[in-house]
């Protein structure tokens, strides 16, 4: 099929539409393209027509991601809210054994029968799967998308740990907004490099948001990427938890990051692949988790938000349990983030997995037996998001979890307060 290419001249005249997949990080996103001259908008539309539109416009077999990403963008073509011939669509390619980096051709053959095929799709990809001429990454954009994801990552990790203890409701997503607009300002020039200064500058002001200080059940949320972090994925999972009551813990996006890059490192290990771009992708790994560490050190250092776990604990976390050249379906990072959670006393686990994809399913759900048999306190369960699966169902099975949860939390307070009692009864003798 003979594909439309993104102009110099589009970069003038068309409006790029995004699918959204990370609240926060996407945002930044946005921003730094519309500073470089792209008139970027994150599709933020949510509803049934969308999945309807996914479902008239591809096959059954495809995922249940890129039917969502698919009737996202063609709802919004439809909608008349744009003019269809100055628009145009982005979306990522990974390039690897995930039939997402397929799926591109599959969207334009979509736009093609619904009557769009003149709208240009510009494969944001690091593979060199394809060019245009009027879309290009600089090494400038390149960095502040980098240091973008980080304090995305940032925000996401202490906003979760605010959220569901504040006593003024909206008070953390208002403070993440602001964090939002003063960092994409900062990306006009290079503050945004003051790393350290702005996670300091930021975990002050969270700290100060008033917080209740009633434990809850935290749950970690781990998953094939889009379902992991999209609201319109996984049903506003996040919010969902929350209003049960549940703190979730999810990961930053960066460790997808990373485990990508790691997987090259472990290609050249396995099979001797290319020293040449081993020795790069090892570099850029370093790097990133240089910085990463920034952001746990100043957790670290204020003391009030519980820090997450380096990419190296992470990734040693599933050793003995799952092999590293296990690598599709999120791979031997899925399993590794599973183990990590329930090492960091985070037991209860949503591990969200999409329809069609097989891969996904054998390293989540495929190994929660072995994961449970290594450590019987896990409680995991799987939940799956297709167009055929009512919210009501999954809710359901979230529920469950949670009472699960809870009773195991109460009988472990009724042991706690019995071990005290006991002690307490102890030492009354002894002084007798």
């Amino acid at each position: 099929m003979n594909r439309v290419e993104f102009t110099k001249e589009m970069k003038k005249t068309h409006k790029i539409l995004v699918p959204m997949m990370l609240p926060i990080h996407f945002q930044f996103l946005q921003n730094i393209f519309r500073q470089n001259g792209y008139q970027m908008e994150l599709l933020q539309t949510k509803g049934q027509q969308i999945i309807d539109e996914g479902l008239k416009n591809v096959h059954n077999d495809t995922c249940y991601p890129a039917l969502l990403v698919i009737g996202q963008m063609i709802d919004a073509l439809k909608s008349g809210n744009y003019d269809t011939d100055h628009i145009a669509l982005a979306i990522t390619q990974t390039g690897g054994g995930c039939r997402a980096s397929n799926y591109i051709h599959l969207l334009r053959k979509a736009l093609k029968q619904a009557g769009f095929g003149h709208v240009p799709v510009i494969s944001v990809n690091f593979s060199k799967l394809e060019k245009n001429s009027g879309f290009k990454l600089t090494g400038s954009m390149l960095l502040r998308l980098l240091y973008g994801f980080l304090y995305g990552d940032m925000l996401m990790w202490i906003k979760n740990q605010c959220k569901p203890y504040e006593r003024h409701a909206g008070a953390s997503d208002a403070l993440v907004q602001k964090w939002i607009n003063r960092i994409s300002e900062q990306f006009n020039s290079l503050s945004f490099l003051k790393l350290h200064h702005n996670y300091v500058m930021m975990l002050e002001e969270f700290a100060a948001i008033e917080r209740e200080n009633t434990p809850k059940i935290q749950v970690g949320i781990v998953g094939e990427i889009y379902m992991k972090y999209a609201p319109l994925g996984n049903n506003e999972l996040e919010d969902f938890l929350i209003k049960e009551g549940c703190e979730p813990v999810v990961s930053g996006v960066l460790d997808f990051g990373l485990y990508c890059l790691e997987n090259t490192v472990i290609d050249h290990e396995y099979y001797n692949r290319s020293r040449k771009s081993y020795r790069f992708v090892a570099m850029a790994s370093r790097y990133i988790q240089h910085l990463q560490m920034k952001a746990i050190k100043a957790i670290r250092q204020q003391g009030v938000f519980r820090e997450p776990d380096t990419f190296q604990e992470v990734m040693e976390s599933s050793e003995g349990i799952i092999n590293r050249g296990t690598k599709m379906g999120e791979g031997w990072l899925l399993t590794s983030e599973m183990v990590a959670l329930i090492k960091s006393n985070v037991s209860n686990i949503v591990c969200c997995q999409p329809f069609g994809c097989l891969p996904n399913h054998i390293v989540a759900k495929g190994m929660t037996r072995k994961i449970k048999n290594i450590y019987p306190n896990a409680n995991i369960v799987a939940v799956d998001y297709d167009p055929s699966a009512t919210r009501v169902n999954q809710e359901n099975r979230l529920k469950l979890m949670l009472s699960n949860a809870r009773l195991t939390a109460r009988f472990a307070q009724a042991e706690e307060e019995k071990r005290a009692a006991a002690k307490q009864q102890a030492y009354a003798y002894e002084t007798r």
